[in-house]
C-alpha cells in the first residue's frame, strides 16, 4: 500500500490473509544474514474501517494498526483482539492477551502474538 520511512502499511480484505502475509514476511526476513547480522522486523495487524481517500487509507483504525505494530517485539507479529476473533485457531497459535498500552489506542483494546501452526 505505502512505505513509511523504514516501515510499510498494507491493506487486506480479510484477517487471515493479512496475518499470513505478516508471518510470511517474518519468515523471509529471518533467512537474511549479512556478515553475521540477522535483521528482525516487527509487525502489527488490526481490523477496522479506515476511509479510502484517493490512493490512501486514513482514520483512527490506521493509527491503531500503527500502535499495534509499534508495540510488537522484533520477530513478533502482534494482532489486535478484533483480528484474533476472526482467525481460525486450527491454523494459528496465540500468545496471551495483554492490554495495548500505547498513546491514542483504546484503553480496552487487547493484543496478542500470533504464530502459524505447523504445516500452515
Amino acid at each position: 500500500m505505502k512505505r513509511l520511512g523504514d516501515g510499510a502499511m498494507a491493506v487486506f480484505g480479510d484477517a487471515e490473509r493479512a496475518v499470513s502475509a505478516a508471518l510470511d514476511a517474518q519468515r523471509g526476513i529471518s533467512k537474511i544474514d549479512v556478515d553475521g547480522y540477522r535483521p528482525t522486523q516487527r509487525a502489527g495487524v488490526h481490523r477496522g474501517t479506515p476511509r479510502k481517500v484517493k490512493g490512501d487509507f486514513l482514520g483512527v483504525d490506521v493509527n491503531i494498526a500503527a500502535r499495534v505494530g509499534d508495540c510488537a517485539d522484533g520477530g513478533e507479529v502482534l494482532i489486535s483482539e478484533p483480528v484474533r476473533e476472526e482467525l481460525d485457531g486450527r491454523h494459528f497459535r496465540f500468545g496471551p492477551r495483554r492490554p495495548l498500552d500505547a498513546p491514542g489506542a483504546p484503553a480496552d483494546l487487547t493484543v496478542s502474538a500470533v504464530k502459524a501452526r505447523r504445516g500452515k
